[in-house]
């Protein structure tokens, strides 16, 4: 189980990295980019940001290069707004988690439309 301090600065990261995206990557560049969630180590020196992005497959994989791209500066920009002893490396994987989700919700729906077998 996680301290109460690394839930928080996992929390912290994720909102403040979300709005340096919001603020700095054009939804034109790069699609729609959400942050779903934060994994930081224990030592707190790397993170792991896991991003949604609303779009279609080349979009996706050309936000996750501006992202890539853009890491340090993004780095830079969180490590001012928020105050640690290291700032976090930081490192963007593409979250389908939701995508899954929803093909799950679907194959339910279909199979609920189909009926009972008998």
């Amino acid at each position: 189980m996680q301290s109460l301090r690394h839930q928080r600065v996992r929390e912290l990261l994720k909102r403040e990295i979300g709005e340096v995206i919001r603020r700095e990557i054009s939804v034109n560049e790069a699609g729609l980019i959400t942050v779903n969630d934060v994994g930081v180590a224990g030592d707190l020196k790397s993170a792991t940001v896991y991003i949604g992005i609303i779009g279609g497959s080349d979009q996706r994989r050309k936000g996750l290069e501006v992202l890539k791209k853009e890491r340090l500066r993004i780095q830079g920009l969180v490590a001012r707004s928020v105050i640690l002893k290291y700032t976090p490396k930081l490192r963007f994987v593409l979250d389908d988690s939701i995508e899954r989700g929803n093909r799950v919700l679907g194959i339910i729906d279909e199979i609920e439309r189909s009926g009972p077998a008998s």
